[in-house]
């Protein structure tokens, strides 16, 4: 039997293009002689539909876009996702299912049982746990199959009383099927394979797993679909963060006609998030999935074109030559925004990354419109000494001209806040925390010169200055990041416990961490929540980044 896995990058609710993809990839493999064509969870209307699963017009399309699949599964075998009405009055009214469709005929219907409740994911908010469970019979086949699922992480939640798998084993499958859309992170990688491994080791059956591609919004999918023989070795793995047609040949006997590409010994068989904070992990993964977060979120709003204030600091210097490896030089603009307390590098370092990078800049001195500001408000501010009001009026003037900019030349602004920033609360609002999208806004400090040093690989793109100069505000004479924060090789492993491993201030200090510094960082992480809540969205590329991922109450008074 040839199966095709098709791993693609899908718009959700934009049914037209959806189906459109699914069709040229079954015209594909049916050309190719393909039995059967395996795709992702909720292919057709694009994961996470969230709360559009609460409209009927949007469920009626998702089915009517079933119809039109069902008519080109002729000769060929399709395996897509979509939701499904639950016929019973109990219960929620939808199913994540996945469709087996074949001579243009629906032949079977699997209905996905372990509901994720955690993070980003909520989907027992809009879907029924499957209650019965049966094999689908292919060609001669048993396929069981299952849609997002592994049998290691059951945990004590009464929705997961019932392991899909071990009830399909019953009916002695031959081989196993899973249809996903699991997130990327960089640590998730080798992780999802052990748990693909765990699965054939204890089932001793084939399995092909089908990951989705793309971006959606915060979430990134990174793909890396796999197909692995009852032996744990891999067969076929398709490439990250790109789409991607691949073929297998399933024999009688449970093999693959392809040679084991990988062995799966020097895998971890259970994802381990990493005790000790390492700004290196996973750096090359990060940049192409903040590459893809850029692209796709511009290609699926309909933008084009970029503005990011550059500072000459390295998180602006990161998100511009990401910005540009992302959408191209032409469509990235520039504003440098100095005042009287910007010192000259940071100026011409600025200017030297637009050059090196080809990309247009604009120069708007703001003294001039501060000191205007200045002396309408000393009415009012009376004799009191200059402060933090007078350091933020700087920031929301230059986010007040980044975006004049972003209106009058339809351009989105990209924010370049980092997740040190956003955690101590170290950023202004409606000042430098404005923008269409949080571009490093998952990336601690540390983890940024890590970024930036990648990205310098071959050529010097970002200016060596850039990258050793110590990090500032520049709201204030010879201010330094240093003045109000911890130094970030301090700062950022602790926040990597309390955000990432969700441990507690006396977890942290019995690491080794000054119980004073450990209790004044996680005030200052809970005491801000309610600036995070004002962001703008951030592209995911850890186990647990702020955001729709991380629920905190801002009036709580946990640490405070």
């Amino acid at each position: 039997m040839k199966i095709f896995l098709s791993q693609q990058n899908y718009h959700i609710g934009n049914f037209e293009a959806n189906t459109a993809k699914i069709l040229a990839a079954i015209k594909e493999a049916k050309q190719q002689g393909g039995d059967l064509i395996v795709f992702s969870e909720l292919a057709v209307c694009g994961y996470p539909p969230r709360d559009f699963l609460e409209f009927e017009d949007f469920i009626q399309q998702c089915l009517a876009a079933i119809d039109m699949i069902k008519a080109e599964a002729d000769t060929i075998g399709v395996l897509v996702g979509c939701p499904s009405r639950n016929p019973v009055a109990e219960g929620k009214d939808l199913f994540n299912s996945a469709y087996l469709l074949y001579e243009k005929e629906i032949k079977g219907i699997v209905n996905k049982t372990l509901l994720p409740t955690y993070d980003i994911f909520d989907e027992y908010r809009y879907f029924e746990p499957a209650y019965e469970w049966n094999i689908l019979q292919f060609k001669g086949k048993r396929l069981a199959v299952t849609i997002c699922e592994d049998i290691w992480n059951l945990g004590d939640n009464p929705l997961y009383r019932v392991c899909p798998m071990d009830m399909l084993m019953k009916q002695q499958p031959d081989i196993m099927i899973n249809l996903s859309a699991s997130p990327f992170d960089y640590v998730h990688t080798d992780g999802r394979k052990g748990i693909v491994k765990q699965n054939v080791a204890k089932y001793k059956l084939p399995m092909i797993y089908c990951n989705t591609t793309g971006s959606q919004t915060e979430i990134v999918f990174d793909g890396g679909s796999l197909v692995m023989d009852k032996d744990q070795n891999i067969v076929a793995e398709l490439p990250y963060f790109k789409e991607s047609l691949q073929s297998v040949t399933l024999h009688d006997d449970g093999s693959f006609a392809e040679p084991v590409i990988r062995q799966m010994a020097d895998v971890p068989l259970v994802q381990m998030m990493p005790e000790r904070f390492d700004p290196h992990l996973g750096t090359a993964a990060i940049y192409d999935a903040l590459l893809l977060g850029i692209r796709d979120y511009f290609s699926k709003m309909g933008f084009a074109k970029a503005i990011v204030a550059s500072s000459g600091g390295i998180d602006s210097a990161v998100v511009i030559a990401l910005a540009c490896h992302a959408l191209g030089a032409n469509n990235v603009r520039c504003l440098l925004m100095p005042s009287g307390f910007s010192t000259g590098h940071s100026v011409s370092d600025a200017e030297q990354l637009s050059k090196n990078l080809n990309t247009q800049y604009d120069i708007i001195h703001i003294e001039d419109i501060f000191q205007q500001y200045l002396k309408e408000l000393k009415p009012v501010f009376k004799a009191l000494p200059f402060s933090v009001a007078e350091e933020n009026l700087q920031s929301r003037i230059r986010g007040g001209l980044v975006m004049a900019l972003s209106n009058k030349f339809g351009s989105i602004l990209l924010n370049t806040s980092n997740k040190s920033e956003l955690a101590t609360g170290y950023g202004t609002l409606y000042g430098d925390m404005a923008g269409g999208l949080g571009v490093l806004g998952d990336l601690y400090k540390m983890q940024i010169y890590a970024l930036a040093k990648y990205i310098n690989r071959d050529k010097e793109i970002i200016p060596i200055n850039i990258i050793t100069k110590a990090p500032s505000a520049e709201l204030r004479p010879d201010q330094k990041d240093s003045d109000s924060l911890p130094e970030y090789d301090v700062l950022d492993p602790i926040l990597y416990q309390y955000i990432e491993r969700r441990q507690g201030p006396k977890e942290i200090v019995a690491m080794g961490n000054e119980e004073t510094l450990v209790n004044r960082i996680l005030k200052m992480v809970n005491m801000n929540e309610y600036k995070r809540n004002q962001f703008c969205p951030i592209i995911r590329i850890s186990p647990k980044a702020f955001g729709i991922g991380r629920r905190i109450p801002i009036v709580g008074k946990y640490l405070s």
